[in-house]
Parts: C-alpha cells; structure tokens; sequence
C-alpha cells in the first residue's frame, strides 16, 4: 500500500483563529521580528507563542512545526513588496530583478542562507520566481538559458549582499565600527607599507576611492549584466 504524501503547509486548510487568539500571519509576523533582530537561530515555536502570549499548543494548532514556521516566514519576507513592473527590456527588468532581491535580503538577514537550499514554493514565492523568469526570458527564449542567467544574477546578489552583511557582522562581535577598526589596525597597516613590500596594496589604499555599498553593487551588476549580453550575444 502506497504511503500518502505529507501534507504541506501550502495545502492544508488554515484554520479560522479561535476568539482574541493569534492567526497565522500574527506568528509568522513574530517570528519575523525575532529573526530579523537576533538570527533565524532564535526562532522557536515556544518563543514565537511566548512573545504573543499565547500557549505552545495554539501555536501548533496552526502550524505543524518550527520547518513549517520558517517556510511561512521565507514566503512572508518575499511578498512585502510590489512586483518590480516589467518594462520588457530585459536588462532594465532583470537589474530590477536583481535590486529588489538586494532590498529583502538587507532587511532580512537571515534570509539568503534560506534561499540558497530548496526552492520556496509558497504564493508569493512562485509569483517572485514567475516575475523574475519572465525578466530572464526577455533576454532569451532558451528556458535553460533564463534560467542560467537568472542564477547568474541571483549568485552575484547573494555574494554582494553577504559581504555587506558580513561587515555588520564583524562590527557586532568586535563591538567596534569600521572606522573603529580602520584607526586600531592604522598603525600596522603603516608599517606594512613602509617596508614597500605590497606596492599595489598601498595604492589600493592610498589613491583607491571608496565607494558606498549601493555604488559597489551597481558596478557589480553592471559587470555582471555585461557579460551576460556578451555570452548570448554569442
């Protein structure tokens, strides 16, 4: 006999909260609020209950368990805002592409680690991937292709946005900002230099410009998008 399918979080019907108690989109909203704050790591269903004053056991009357309360979260986080609105110019949709999932993935940190696994599969997860393939399709008709280029972009994202984040991770476990830090490591730095071993690192460091995050990123995926009509165009 053939074992039934489990049931999905996507599937089930989502029961009416009781009187004054919590729904759904109040927890997930919680929990969001926790990730966002302390890391995903954070997140369980005693605390999300906990913080809502509510017991553990209505919490699971609704969702089954802490996997199905992060799929919930992963599917909140990519609905919060509009659609970017197709031009069908396909470098102009997919940098738009591109810059939406930057701005989720800064005001969630916790996310990218989330996304790079499994695709999500909730609504407004399959509206994001079916937004973000038609972009791709505008550049080619070759499914494959979009989808390559789509991955391209999406990898280029991740990567930037986990070295922007990985700054605000070092100020937090050393407890000193980058400027902090720039002034504490000057004098060694100083001393590297003057023994004019590293000469292309001190013209990185004398005479290089520093750029905001926003600029790197945009040169980034201006490189990126670059290579990509070089690629195809081939």
């Amino acid at each position: 006999m053939t074992e039934p399918a489990p049931s999905s979080v996507w599937t089930r019907p989502r029961p009416e909260p009781r009187r004054r108690a919590p729904g759904v989109d109040q927890y997930v909203a919680a929990a969001l609020a926790v990730a966002d704050a302390e890391g995903l790591a954070a997140v369980s269903m005693r605390r999300i209950a906990g913080d809502l004053g509510s017991g553990t056991a209505t919490l699971y009357r609704y969702i089954t368990n802490r996997d199905e309360l992060v799929d919930l979260m992963i599917d909140a986080a990519q609905g919060e805002d509009p659609l970017p609105e197709p031009t069908g110019e396909w470098r102009a949709d997919l940098g738009a592409v591109a810059r939406a999932l930057r701005t989720t993935l800064l005001r969630h940190p916790w996310l990218a680690g989330e996304l790079t696994g499994r695709p999500a599969l909730g609504p407004n997860s399959l509206r994001r991937s079916e937004s973000t393939l038609r972009a791709a399709v505008a550049l080619t008709s070759d499914i494959t292709l979009a989808s390559q280029a789509l991955g391209t972009v999406r990898a280029y994202v991740l990567g930037s946005v986990a070295a922007q984040q990985a700054v605000r991770h070092a100020e937090q476990r050393t407890g000193l900002s980058e400027e902090e830090w720039q002034r504490s490591v000057g004098p060694y730095i100083t001393e590297v230099l003057a023994a004019g071993e590293h000469p292309m690192l001190a013209r990185r460091i004398i005479e290089a410009e520093e750029l905001d995050p926003d600029e790197e990123f945009a040169f980034g995926l201006d490189c990126v998008l670059d290579g990509l009509a070089a690629r195809l165009a081939r």
